[in-house]
């Protein structure tokens, strides 16, 4: 790995340079979480912005935190030579571009390879870097239809969308990470640089792997709403509240099935076999009249202290208050804006936030400096980069 730029950050990849190539989403987001465990993030946005999705406010841009900003113009040719200077001391490079626009432009992987033998070229898509879709436009909505996720979430009449999370950040950002620091790994171990693959529906697909062997089992339908997990099993489901809320009921094991009869007085029904399906109307039905009987906050006290399973539905502002969240410190305070703290934690070299959102361009001078980029006021001169 490259020497460590000047730098106070801390982390598990303290040292490891990255350049980011300015996307959205999911690729911001694995930049976010290299930035969080350390390591000396360089996001290259291109003249104009891009269409960059994100507030005006470049504070409120966490998905951008921790990492400096620069524009370079990099389908000049010094802007791409500026470019390529930058591989020569880059651990990591990672693009979200669609197949064969980074080889376009003159920094795909054999040119970057070229350059830098070790690099570690991230590049991450929808639909992967072949088969028949791969040059076609996509979202995290059509990904996770096609890998059969949608079909698999909501109730029996209609999908439900599970946000964006499934597949931009968990079948892509999150894969991306994990083949990067993978990747690194396998460097300093003696292995060449080389490419990592992340495709969003090969890794929303991966994340299927424990239905799919429900499947193998014959203990998973095809049919929504008829399972253990997507809301067709009596003891994995929502139930109403008498103030309009919703309480999550997921005491999967037999004894933490047992303790919700307790506590609900139910225990009435606790003769009948769940394990037959034919059951399952009258379990449902049992708990569906306990739950409406009282508000949300009710059950949230009874059941705080079991190990029932049920825990409140909460909103993302009534989260930021939840007891559990506020004691494990889930969400912090860093420059006046409540947001997500990094993850996984580490006990030796602590991930953190390592700072603010920039504005776009806003660190073009300085960093472009720190990395040793030379003649760059001449390049800004010449507005082959610009300094905001």
């Amino acid at each position: 790995m490259s020497a460590p730029a000047t730098s106070t950050a801390t982390g598990p990849l303290a040292g490891v340079r990255v350049l980011e190539i300015g996307g959205i989403g999911p690729g911001p987001f694995a930049a976010m979480m290299l930035a969080d465990m350390g390591a000396d993030l360089l996001r290259i946005d291109r003249p104009g912005g891009g269409g960059l999705m994100g507030p005006e406010n470049p504070r409120l841009n966490t998905l951008h935190r921790g990492r400096r900003s620069v524009v370079l113009d990099i389908r000049h040719p010094r802007g791409l030579k500026a470019l390529l200077s930058l591989v020569e001391t880059a651990d990591v490079l990672l693009e979200t571009f669609r197949p064969g626009v980074a080889e376009r432009l003159g920094i795909g992987p054999t040119a970057c390879h070229a350059r830098n033998p070790d690099l570690v070229y991230a590049r991450m898509t929808g639909w992967g870097q072949d088969g028949p879709l791969a040059h076609t436009a996509g979202h995290d909505l059509t990904y996770i239809a096609r890998t059969g996720v949608l079909h698999a979430i909501g109730a029996p009449d209609a999908p439900v969308i599970p946000l964006n999370l499934v597949g931009d950040f968990g079948g892509g950002g999150a894969f991306a990470v994990i083949g990067i620091v993978s990747a690194l790994y396998a460097v300093k171990c003696g292995a060449p640089g080389q490419v990592v693959d992340a495709a969003i529906t090969d890794g929303t697909a991966l994340l299927t792997t424990g239905i799919r062997q429900l499947m193998l089992t014959g203990d998973w339908s095809h049919r929504r709403g008829e399972n253990l997990m997507d809301g067709g099993c009596p003891w994995y489901a929502t139930y109403g509240t008498a103030d309009g809320r919703h309480v999550a009921v997921a005491p999967l094991e037999p004894q933490f099935y047992g303790e919700l009869l307790r506590l609900l007085d139910l225990e009435e029904i606790a003769p009948l076999d769940r394990d037959d399906r034919g059951t399952w109307p009258l379990i449902r039905t049992a708990l569906a009249k306990a739950f409406a009987s009282r508000d949300l906050e009710h059950w949230d006290a009874l059941f705080s202290d079991s190990d029932a399973c049920v825990a409140p539905v909460r909103t993302f502002a009534e989260a930021e208050r939840d007891p559990q969240l506020l004691a494990r410190g889930v969400l912090v305070e860093h420059d006046g804006i409540l947001q997500p703290a990094p993850a996984p934690r580490f006990s030796a070299t602590p991930a953190q936030i390592q700072g603010t959102p920039p504005a776009t361009g806003a660190d073009t001078r300085e960093a472009l400096t720190r990395w040793g980029l030379p003649d760059v006021d001449t390049l800004i001169a010449d507005g082959i980069a610009q300094q905001a």
